[in-house]
């Protein structure tokens, strides 16, 4: 890892989200609350369409690996977000590595998953007679496949190339986890490879899912319109919305964290934009796809007098 008279890093220090020492403990409640609702939310859906054989359906064969992404993303960054907040937080090389790896591996498979409850309303919506046809259990479980992969992929890509630098201009990472802007900042060897990787990989990941989704929902909406029962169009409205309001929160505060050049970047703006799809959007998931699904209420109400009267 080191070359020449450069020294060997085997340790980080984590600054956390602010060096303001009155914000420090209002702050740890408020992400502990924030990560217990993120806990909870996604167990609960999980639970949910486990128990309930009507939510066994393409849509919710998405949503539980959704819910299941969520669970392990927010796992990867919070607990070590939480104790920056009451003490010094050291992370070892090996795991910053490891954190940088599990939570590209997680957003990534976050917007392939998006990208493909996109292709599932659109298909519900705009061709309701082949949707079984169509969206087969072969074809989810391909998607799902695919997904990962792109995942594993990327993550390797991205770690993979961090682990080519030599960190020789101090330690201290400049953020509440282990990104590769703030780490791009610590290398003493040329980042020009790290860059292109993230731009290519990043503008993948984003990109194309975003023009599936732009796609996808302006054929979902013209088609919407040409709905004429009220009912019918208000649910299919329904349906969508709650859709997109999860796809704006993590491909735009994504698009703004690396779609830019690394040296026009502020390290302390980029940490506002990693809270949005880092922390905000794995605990927002459960609860807008929850909050107006009358199926998800159904089910939670079956498994509440299951439970109460057996």
């Amino acid at each position: 890892m080191a070359s020449g008279n450069a020294s060997l890093v085997t340790e980080f220090i984590l600054l956390g989200l602010t060096q303001e020492p009155e914000l420090q403990l209002p702050l740890f409640f408020l992400f502990l609350g924030i990560f217990v609702a993120t806990v909870v939310g996604n167990i609960g859906l999980l639970v949910l369409i486990g128990l309930n054989p009507h939510l066994h359906t393409p849509m919710y064969y998405f949503l539980f690996n959704l819910s299941f992404i969520d669970l392990c993303y927010a796992s990867v960054i919070m607990p070590k977000m939480l104790m920056g907040f009451v003490k010094k937080n050291n992370i070892s090389y090996s795991e910053c590595m490891a954190q940088l790896y599990f939570f590209a591996f997680f957003v990534i498979d976050e917007c392939c998953v998006l990208t493909s409850m996109a292709y599932d309303r659109y298909v519900t919506i705009c061709k309701p007679l082949l949707y079984k046809v169509i969206m087969s259990p072969q074809v989810c479980l391909l998607l799902m496949m695919g997904t990962y992969a792109m995942g594993f992929v990327g993550a390797m890509a991205h770690t993979g190339c961090m682990l080519r630098l030599t960190f020789c201009n101090g330690n201290i990472i400049n953020h509440f986890m282990c990104d590769i802007p703030p780490l791009l900042h610590l290398s003493c060897t040329s980042t020009y490879i790290n860059e292109l990787v993230a731009f290519i990989v990043v503008g993948i990941n984003v990109t194309v899912p975003s023009l599936t989704v732009f796609i996808s929902y302006f054929l979902i909406l013209s088609n919407i319109l040409r709905i004429r029962s009220t009912e019918g169009r208000s649910k299919a409205f329904s349906i969508c919305f709650s859709h997109i309001i999860a796809v704006s929160l993590l491909f735009g505060s994504s698009a703004f964290m690396y779609l830019k050049p690394f040296p026009a970047r502020s390290l302390d703006q980029e940490k506002i934009y990693t809270v949005f799809y880092t922390i905000v959007a794995p605990m927002m998931n459960p609860f807008i796809y929850s909050l107006r699904n009358k199926d998800v209420h159904v089910a939670l109400s079956k498994t509440l007098k299951r439970r109460v009267f057996s």
